[in-house]
């Protein structure tokens, strides 16, 4: 993921920052506790197309 790309997105929900978790090739939105998916290097920043983060994944 580039870093410059990075900076630029925004949780569309909360206008939050993104964190890149490459190992899930997820962008997550810790205060939206969504994991939006990067497909073939793309982020998909679509709420309906993200996933609803853990407690356990968010360190809660």
């Amino acid at each position: 993921m580039d870093t410059r790309l990075l900076e630029l997105l925004v949780c569309p929900v909360t206008k939050g920052p993104l964190e890149y978790h490459r190992e899930h090739q997820e962008l997550w939105s810790r205060s939206a506790r969504l994991a939006y998916p990067v497909r073939d290097g793309i982020p998909v920043v679509l709420e309906h197309e993200a996933r609803t983060l853990s407690d356990e994944e968010l360190g809660i």
